[in-house]
């Protein structure tokens, strides 16, 4: 890394359960569950430039002034004053619209190679504060590690989770998150639990058995390529509000899991990551 050009990765996550417990008058709706990173990445290539300008490049998914890497950028701007600006190149692997975080992450290394590359010195938590207006999951890849996560998805306290292997399928397929959570057959009534469920985890197999994912069942219903593959791979949980679903097994495993799947879906064997690869190196 130089000065005025930093490469960096923006992993993604998994929700290793994902319990939908009430409904604010606000219409947002009150979570439980624990988000893990994993080694999955896409690349982010920032560079600083005077004039103010924010340009964007490289894999583009929708409007340019919609993407969440200018999105961020311009709201380090704003919330800092800095008459500085940057060019952003984004090489995607994360599938969008998978339920996986990329967009979140990608905007979360964005605000960490900007506070870098201008230095701003921003600290992590007011980074965190201000990151909550891009998305409820852009915090937590601020935050740097595993977490457990209640509220709207902005209440993150971290936990240390063990190395696992997961085998991750993509069934080729968006998946809109507001169309999940806004169907009224949705589940909104599952039964708060407290983090002292995690002291009787230590297995893959036994954290994977911590809870559910409520949001399964409508994105089975309003998504076919969803339900196919979660009827093909039952053992699989969907992560988020899909379009992607994982399990916890061996390589050899996934493997055989893999050989099988359909030509137009893409697979992944990734590992659980202890820590954001480059938190600590760039934000306090």
């Amino acid at each position: 890394m130089t000065d005025t050009v930093l490469t960096l990765p923006a992993p993604a996550k998994l929700n290793l359960f994902l319990h939908v417990t009430g409904r604010l008058p606000n219409g947002y709706h009150c979570l439980q569950s624990i988000f893990v990173l994993i080694d999955l990445c896409d690349e982010i290539r920032i560079a600083a430039r005077p004039d103010g300008e924010i340009s964007r490049r490289g894999d583009v998914i929708g409007e340019i002034q919609n993407d969440l890497c200018v999105r961020a950028a311009k709201l380090l701007q704003a919330e800092t004053g800095t008459s500085q600006g940057a060019d952003i190149v984004v090489k995607k692997r994360i599938p969008s619209g998978a339920g996986l975080g990329g967009g979140s992450s990608d905007a979360a290394t964005t605000l960490m190679g900007l506070n870098k590359l201008w230095n701003l010195d921003i600290e992590r938590p007011l980074l965190m504060k201000w990151a909550k207006k891009l998305g409820a999951d852009v915090p937590f890849f601020l935050l740097g590690t595993n977490a457990w996560v209640e509220g709207i998805g902005d209440r993150l306290t971290p936990i240390s989770v063990p190395e696992m292997i997961f085998a991750v399928v993509w069934p080729g397929v968006s998946q809109s998150t507001p169309e999940i959570f806004s169907h009224p057959l949705l589940t909104r009534d599952t039964k708060s639990v407290t983090m002292s469920i995690l002291d009787s985890a230590s297995s893959p197999r036994e954290w994977m058995q911590l809870g559910h994912n409520d949001l399964e069942p409508i994105a089975k219903r309003v998504n076919p390529r969803i339900a196919e593959l979660l009827t093909l791979l039952p053992q699989f949980r969907m992560t988020g509000s899909g379009s992607a679903a994982f399990a916890a097994m061996s390589e050899s495993e996934a493997s055989r899991v893999f050989k099988d799947l359909p030509s137009d879906w893409q697979h992944f064997l990734v590992k659980s990551l202890k820590i954001h690869p480059i938190t600590s190196a760039l934000i306090c």
